[in-house]
């Protein structure tokens, strides 16, 4: 199997360890999707798009469940946030730059870092506000 870094696959859902979860690459190859990086729940058997990490000099290989390369995961959160807010009640969401990691990863399956990068690209693009309890789309208010 031909795989390079940024490539997109299929991966089944393997057993956990204390690492992570072992993974099936393209029903061909294992890998391993690191649990530290993780934004949402897992179990054995899901089938989900990931995306090649790293291959390592041992020839384990990483995967992601989130494209490689800051730009293009910068963007697709940006998009992320603002359906939820166009999918929210007065297009509110209750999370900001000061809520908790584990609120915004469950709020909206990201980590607190991606999310504030992501919420800070949106506010420089006036696209929307950072309130005291909250982020808001600007065409709302």
């Amino acid at each position: 199997m031909d795989l390079k870094v940024g490539d997109k696959v299929d991966l089944i859902i393997g057993r956990i360890s204390r690492l992570g979860f072992s993974v099936l690459i393209n029903k061909e190859v294992e890998g391993l999707l690191y649990k530290n990086e993780l934004y949402v729940k897992l179990e054995e058997g899901d089938e989900k798009v990931g995306y090649i990490k790293k291959i390592r000099e041992d020839g384990g290989i990483d995967v992601s469940l989130q494209p490689i390369g800051f730009k293009r995961t910068l963007i697709e959160n940006e998009i992320k946030i603002l359906e939820a807010l166009k999918k929210a009640e007065e297009g509110f969401l209750p999370l900001h730059d000061k809520s908790s990691p584990d609120a915004i990863k469950y709020g909206m399956n990201m980590s607190k870092k991606a999310f504030k990068s992501a919420i800070g690209g949106l506010y420089k693009l006036k696209m929307i506000t950072i309130e005291s309890d909250g982020i808001r789309l600007v065409e709302h208010n």
